[in-house]
């Protein structure tokens, strides 16, 4: 029987890239646009879901259709990169990278045409074998198919797969796939909605990859 050789998978949003305090303005310019509170960024990691029309549907009380999410996704993306020259990786991201002891890649649900220029400002390209963002032109939905197409890509079956993420989602994504997950408390999500979900939680991203190696 052949060993697993694990593969870490990682989120980018919330996860490598610090980018909440962005990430919450920009969805208050969205709300802004039609009438909408203004959130907290402790209000936000409470509430966000993917999809994230279903949020905004909450938060706004009223449904949210295909056609109005692609404007306010539209609106979202352009306040989004007005800021992001101002964004940071997550502070111990470089050794949590350097931490991991086989392959890794990232997948982002930010599109593919910014990420890939954007990783590799960051100096991190050659940390992943593969690099994948959301080929589509509107953002918002669940990660799971994205997950399946950048393995089949990889030809990396699930069963020897950790991805390291801050969302609900990219739990479900996993387990769609039949890999586990570590989740990180610093990103779009509360402590307390992460832990209560049963998957094994982390509050650095080196402990989430000390997570992730035991895991297998």
């Amino acid at each position: 029987m052949t060993p697993v050789r694990p593969h870490l998978v990682w989120d980018w949003n919330g996860t490598l890239l610090n980018d909440l305090s962005l990430v919450v303005a920009s969805t208050n310019a969205v709300f802004a646009t039609v009438g909408g509170p203004t959130v907290t960024a402790d209000e936000h990691r409470v509430r966000f879901r993917r999809p994230v029309a279903e949020y905004y549907a909450e938060v706004l009380g009223q449904a949210v259709d295909d056609e109005q999410f692609g404007k306010l996704d539209r609106i979202f993306h352009d306040a989004y990169r007005s800021g992001l020259t101002t964004c940071e990786l997550a502070a111990d991201a470089r050794d949590a990278m350097a931490a991991w002891p086989g392959e890794q890649s990232l997948l982002s649900m930010w599109f593919h045409e910014e990420l890939v220029p954007t990783v590799h400002t960051y100096g991190l390209t050659g940390h992943f074998v593969r690099v994948d963002g959301l080929r589509g032109t509107v953002g918002g939905d669940r990660k799971a198919e994205s997950l399946r197409l950048h393995l089949a890509e990889l030809g990396v079956d699930g069963g020897s797969v950790v991805l390291i993420g801050d969302s609900i989602d990219d739990a479900d994504a996993a387990a769609a796939v039949g890999g586990r997950a570590v989740l990180y408390t610093g990103g779009f999500t509360d402590p307390t909605r992460l832990r209560a979900s049963g998957h094994p939680v982390a509050d650095t991203l080196t402990e989430a990859v000390t997570l992730a190696w035991t895991l297998f």
